[in-house]
């Protein structure tokens, strides 16, 4: 537990050094008008906190900067959430009102927004991955080797691709493996569908169909739906006008993952609901070790139906951040609501 006085000077060097980016001293911390200590406290108190892993000195300056602890500590109890400006406000809203016809556009419109009034990098996972299930999958023959494998989702969404067919697999089986798939994977949604495939679906197969193990690699790129890679992205060169990325190989690592839809999604389905914060290391990719993502899932009848997201340096203005992301949610989810009344 930290002392008030230790809470108070944290706080101050947290705001500082997220307002400034440089190394925050005791001096400039005793100026403030609502820290109403010396420099030789404060100093004494910086010390202490470093010592704790509240606080690191990154040279030999007297300076100091929070640690990943530090932050963590900061969002837990310290952080102060803004209110959201009217022009800011506003932008928020617009994509409410604006009469959009396509999902897609909502998004792409949201993700723009918040990455213009953050600064930082946006990433947008559409509704789709989440919400969209398997309703019916069919397969017609065309020939001998070769059949159209049909995708019906709950929303009415019917997808279609041509698959080459194992050779010798016989019509019987072929409607075995139909009647196995929407048994085993109607309701289940679009996301879900590889790992379902991978585990229930190809022990029943492997009990009732010859030449299993082709057949599910067939279903593989089948059941290979488009809405997998509906990521949205705005601001990904944001990096580039941080202090603490100026390195280029940094920033170039942290380009990479964005380009990498299977790895965003991986970071973003392990994500509890609500708004979640992760400082630094905390964060499961090397790339962004040096970084915070600040999520938010927006629902709809207490189903998840995507995910927001904010990638930027750990000298974060998490207030405004959260605020901004628990605004846009709510937002979010009330333009689902209605979109799929």
């Amino acid at each position: 537990m930290l002392t008030d006085r230790q809470r108070m000077i944290l706080h101050a060097i947290v705001d500082d050094y997220i307002r400034s980016a440089e190394p925050v001293g005791s001096r400039s911390i005793s100026k403030r008008g609502d820290v109403a200590f010396s420099p030789a406290t404060i100093r004494n108190e910086m010390a202490d906190l470093e010592e704790l892993g509240f606080l690191e000195q990154p040279h030999t300056s007297a300076g100091r900067v929070p640690s990943t602890k530090g932050y963590r500590y900061y969002v837990d109890h310290l952080v102060k959430l803004s209110e959201v400006n009217e022009h800011d406000l506003g932008m928020v809203r617009s994509f409410v009102t604006d009469k959009m016809s396509q999902m897609e556009e909502v998004i792409q419109h949201a993700a723009g927004i918040l990455s213009n009034l953050t600064n930082y990098t946006s990433i947008l996972l559409g509704p789709e991955l989440f919400s969209n299930s398997l309703k019916h999958f069919g397969l017609v023959p065309l020939n001998d080797t070769s059949a159209v494998a049909i995708i019906v989702t709950n929303t009415g969404h019917v997808e279609n691709r041509t698959i080459s067919l194992p050779e010798g697999l016989k019509m019987d089986d072929m409607q075995k493996v139909v009647n196995i798939l929407n048994e085993k994977l109607a309701g289940v949604p679009l996301i879900r569908l590889k790992s379902k495939l991978y585990s229930e679906v190809g022990q029943e197969l492997e009990r009732h169909v010859d030449h299993f193990e082709q057949v599910l690699q067939v279903l593989d790129h089948a059941l290979q739906s488009d809405d997998e890679h509906r990521i949205f992205l705005s601001g990904t060169t944001n990096m580039l006008t941080q202090p603490e990325f100026k390195d280029v190989d940094k920033v170039k690592t942290i380009l990479d993952l964005l380009d990498e839809t299977p790895a965003i999604m991986k970071m973003f389905s392990a994500l509890p609901s609500g708004i979640q914060v992760r400082i630094g290391t905390e964060n499961d990719h090397k790339a962004i070790s040096d970084c915070s993502l600040i999520t938010a899932t927006y629902a709809v009848d207490g189903q998840s139906l995507g995910t927001i997201g904010i990638l930027g340096p750990k000298r974060m203005e998490y207030g405004k951040v959260i605020s901004l992301l628990d605004l846009i949610s709510k937002d979010m989810a009330l333009l689902m609501s209605r979109w799929y009344k």
